[in-house]
């Protein structure tokens, strides 16, 4: 077990930014373990939800930032619904990644790359374009044998369309990422 000295090194200026950017009150939480309780991911965390929380109100930026849960988070929003605070858990983990991302963190870099790439499949194309999303994580990747034999399983199916779908609101979806954008290097 990793012991933390939460007085060493409290960045308050961090929790403050977590605050600011989830719009949520992190002090709250109170350590009750319902977020961890439910979540479906702990078993693959290396640091459960309620000790994120905890260490969040430490002000441990440089852990939180460069564990891996935060990318392995789903966003299923468990740990949000079973806080008797309600604490939108999961938005936080949602700030934690995007600050990890602006800051250059990546402690799982392939989940980072697929985060990524399919972000930038739904800013192009609307939605995701799964083929794609496919063809360019395993270019990124190099992941090229990985899982090659669902290909004869899933292509017969008609589940993976070789074109992007044409989407109606497209322009609408890329201006959402254009103001992310802004927002993004105004901070």
């Amino acid at each position: 077990m990793e012991v933390v000295d939460i007085h060493a090194s409290c960045d308050r200026e961090f929790i403050a930014m977590v605050e600011e950017e989830s719009e949520q009150k992190v002090r709250l939480c109170y350590q009750c373990g319902n977020c961890t309780a439910g979540c479906p991911y702990t078993f693959a965390y290396d640091i459960p939800v309620s000790q994120v929380m905890r260490l969040l109100q430490a002000g441990q930026k440089e852990r939180l930032l460069s564990c891996k849960s935060i990318w392995l988070c789903a966003t299923c929003e468990s740990c949000t619904t079973r806080c008797p605070n309600e604490i939108d858990v999961a938005r936080i983990m949602d700030v934690l990644r995007h600050m990890a991302r602006r800051e250059g963190y990546a402690a799982e870099k392939n989940v980072k790359t697929f985060w990524d790439t399919f972000l930038d499949s739904v800013e192009r194309h609307g939605r995701v374009f799964e083929m794609g999303l496919l063809a360019t994580y395993v270019a990124k990747t190099g992941r090229f044998w990985t899982d090659i034999e669902l290909g004869p399983k899933i292509l017969p199916k008609g589940k993976l369309s070789f074109k992007p779908h044409q989407i109606e609101g497209r322009d609408k979806v890329a201006e959402i990422f254009r103001r992310f954008r802004e927002k993004e290097a105004s901070r």
